[in-house]
């Protein structure tokens, strides 16, 4: 069952932003026009990815604590420290707000 959290319009662009969906902490980054969803505590230092950085060209959010890198569509490290992936959650735009399903969720759960 997916969750609308806010209005496409609402997120910054090339930035993220957390969410609670289901009572699951969500950071959801917007990327152009395309939306993605990743768990929001990173798996080595559990602090919020959403307060770091995206890097638009790898598709990627960076833990501002220790610098590890995530995989916006598979949820993978893409550098240490982390070695554990995050969830990834299905995330779409349907008729201008932004919907994520916890439920399905790609990667790990």
């Amino acid at each position: 069952m997916s969750t609308i959290v806010c209005t496409f319009d609402e997120l910054a662009p090339n930035s993220a932003t957390r969410f609670v969906v289901n009572g699951s902490p969500v950071a959801v980054v917007r990327l152009g026009d395309d939306v993605y969803a990743i768990g929001d505590t990173c798996s080595h230092a559990e602090v919020s990815l959403s307060e770091g950085e995206v890097w638009t060209d790898e598709k990627s959010l960076e833990c501002w604590k220790h610098g590890s890198r995530f995989d916006l569509v598979t949820g993978e490290p893409i550098t240490l420290p982390a070695t554990q992936p995050v969830p990834v959650f299905v995330a779409r735009v349907v008729n201008g707000n932004v919907e994520i399903d916890v439920e399905l969720a790609g990667g790990v759960k």
